[in-house]
C-alpha cells in the first residue's frame, strides 16, 4: 500500500508540473504573427527542453520513492539495519573508544580471541584502606593491592589489574596511576589504558611498540575528551605487562616498579624528574625551562618531566614511556608497583625486605602501605605486589634414583696391633707395624700452639 500511494503521488506531481509549464500559454495561432515566428520557435524549444528535464526529475523521484518504500519491508529492511550497524561500528572504531575492546572480545569473527578473567571486588575496611587480591588458576602467580588516601583530603591514586587469555597466551596487566591537579586523568587511564592496549594490532607480536603507541594515543584521547573543560590535570602511569613468561614495564612519571631477584631489589623504571640530565636537555631543547620551586619543576609548576594530560605543558611534558623488559626466571620472586607516596619514604631495598616477610601478597601490600604512612608520607599511597610461584620439583628428591653406596667403616689401627701382638713369632713385625700405624695418628693430632697463640697475643695487646 505504501508503494501504490507513492506511485499515485508521483504521477499526480508529474501531471501538475507538466501543466504548470504553461501549455495554455503557447501561442497556437502562430500563422497570425509572422513577424514573431523566430522568437516563438526559440520559446518553444526552451519550453520543450524544460519539459523533458522536468519529466526526468519526476521519474527519478518516482524510482527513489519506490526504493525507499521497499526498504521498509522484506529483506530490504534487514539490509538497511545492517548498513546502520556498520556505520555505527565504523564511527566507534575510528573514534578509538573502549567499546572496540568489547566488540573484539564478543565477536566470533575477530582476529584475536580474548577470554577475560573476572577479578574479585575491592574491599574497603574501617580504616579507609581499599584492597584485595587475586590468584590465577595455575597457581603460578598471585597479587595483592592496597590503596590509602592518607593525609590528603582527596584521593587521586588509581590502580588496575587485568588478566586474560589471548591466542593461547596468558596475559596479566598491573598498573599504578597517580593523578595531580585532579583525579580525572588517573581515572581515565584506569578505564581506558589497558583496554586500548588489548586492541592494538601488534600487541602480541611487538609488545614494546604496542605499549609506546597506546600510551601516546591514550594521552591524545584524554586531551580530546577534556577540550571543552577548563581543567588541566594529569597523571603518571607505571604498568607491568606479563605475556607468558616475558615481562614488560612501561613508565611515565614518578611512579615506580621494582623486582626482587634472589633477594635483591632491581628497579625496572626510572623516575621522570626534571633534574635528570637527559630530561632537562630534552625539555630545554623544546623551549621549556626548569625552575626550582621547593623542588625542580617544569616551568616552575610540574615536579615531573613526563605525564599524561597537562595540556598547557604538553610541548615539554610528553606521555612517551620508557620501557624495560626481562624474562621471568626462577630468581624472580615478586614485583612491587607503587605511587610516589610509598617511594618517597620507603627505599627499594626496604620494600623488598618488608614484602619478603609476608607470605601472601595482600598482606605484603598492606604492610608496605602502613609502613609508608607511619614513616610520614603526606601523599596518597597505592601499592601492588605480584608474587611468582615457581615449580620446585627440581629441588625435590627423585624416588627413582639409585641409592648411594654406604661408606665402608674405618679400620681401627689399635685392633690390628692387638691381633698381631698375640702371635709371639711376629714380635719384630708387630713393632714395625705399631710404629707405622702410630705415625699417621700423630700427624692427625691438632697442634696445641694455635690454641695458645690468641691468648698470648691478647695478653700482649693488653
Amino acid at each position: 500500500c505504501h508503494v501504490a500511494a507513492s506511485v499515485r503521488c508521483s504521477l499526480s506531481l508529474s501531471l501538475s508540473i507538466s501543466f504548470s509549464l504553461g501549455f495554455s500559454q503557447i501561442p497556437w495561432k502562430l500563422h497570425k504573427a509572422d513577424s514573431c515566428n523566430q522568437s516563438v520557435r526559440s520559446s518553444l524549444r526552451f519550453r520543450s527542453v524544460l519539459l523533458h528535464w522536468t519529466c526526468l526529475m519526476v521519474c527519478s523521484s518516482l524510482v527513489r520513492s519506490l526504493i525507499v518504500q521497499a526498504g521498509r519491508i522484506g529483506v530490504f529492511a534487514q539490509g538497511r539495519h545492517q548498513l546502520n550497524h556498520i556505520n555505527k561500528t565504523l564511527s566507534v572504531g575510528f573514534g578509538f573508544r573502549t567499546t572496540a575492546a568489547k566488540m573484539m572480545v564478543d565477536s566470533s569473527a575477530g582476529e584475536k580471541r580474548v577470554e577475560m578473567v573476572d577479578m574479585p571486588p575491592e574491599k574497603v575496611d574501617d580504616g579507609g584502606y581499599i584492597g584485595g587480591g587475586w590468584k590465577n588458576d595455575e597457581g603460578s602467580l598471585s597479587c595483592g593491592y592496597c590503596s590509602f588516601r592518607g593525609k590528603r583530603s582527596t584521593m587521586e591514586d588509581f590502580y588496575d589489574v587485568k588478566a586474560f587469555k589471548m591466542e593461547g597466551q596468558t596475559v596479566c596487566m598491573f598498573g599504578i596511576f597517580d593523578g595531580h591537579g585532579g583525579s580525572r586523568a588517573a581515572e581515565y587511564l584506569k578505564k581506558h589504558l589497558f583496554s586500548n592496549l588489548m586492541t592494538h594490532p601488534q600487541f602480541l607480536t611487538d609488545t614494546k611498540l604496542a605499549l609506546s603507541e597506546t600510551y601516546k594515543q591514550t594521552d591524545v584521547a584524554f586531551l580530546e575528551s577534556e577540550k571543552d573543560t577548563y581543567r588541566d590535570d594529569g597523571s603518571t602511569a607505571s604498568a607491568a605487562v606479563l605475556v607468558g613468561k616475558h615481562l614488560y614495564v612501561a613508565n611515565v612519571g614518578d611512579s615506580r616498579t621494582i623486582v626482587s631477584k634472589a633477594g635483591k631489589a632491581i628497579a625496572l623504571s626510572d623516575d621522570h624528574k626534571p633534574n635528570r640530565s637527559d630530561e632537562r636537555k630534552r625539555i630545554e631543547s623544546a623551549g621549556g625551562v626548569i625552575m626550582w620551586a621547593g623542588t625542580w619543576r617544569v616551568g616552575g609548576v610540574l615536579a615531573m618531566s613526563r605525564a599524561f594530560g597537562n595540556r598547557m605543558l604538553k610541548q615539554f611534558v610528553v606521555a612517551e614511556p620508557e620501557i624495560q623488559d626481562l624474562e621471568i626466571d626462577h630468581e624472580a620472586e615478586f614485583l612491587v608497583l607503587a605511587s610516589d607516596g610509598l617511594w618517597d619514604v620507603v627505599p627499594n631495598e626496604d620494600a623488598v625486605s618488608l614484602a619478603q616477610i609476608e607470605e601472601e601478597p595482600v598482606a605484603a601490600a598492606r604492610k608496605l602501605t602502613d609502613t609508608a604512612f607511619t614513616r610520614g608520607s603526606a601523599d596518597n599511597i597505592t601499592c601492588i605486589v605480584v608474587k611468582f610461584h615457581h615449580d620446585k620439583t627440581e629441588s625435590q628428591p627423585n624416588p627413582e634414583a639409585e641409592p648411594e653406596p654406604e661408606p665402608e667403616p674405618e679400620r681401627n689401627p689399635e685392633d690390628e696391633i692387638q691381633t698381631e701382638s698375640s702371635n709371639p713369632n711376629n714380635e719384630m713385625e708387630t713393632k714395625s707395624t705399631t710404629e707405622a700405624e702410630m705415625e699417621p695418628i700423630a700427624d692427625a693430632m691438632p697442634d696445641p700452639k694455635p690454641e695458645t697463640e690468641p691468648e698470648t697475643k691478647g695478653e700482649k695487646a693488653g
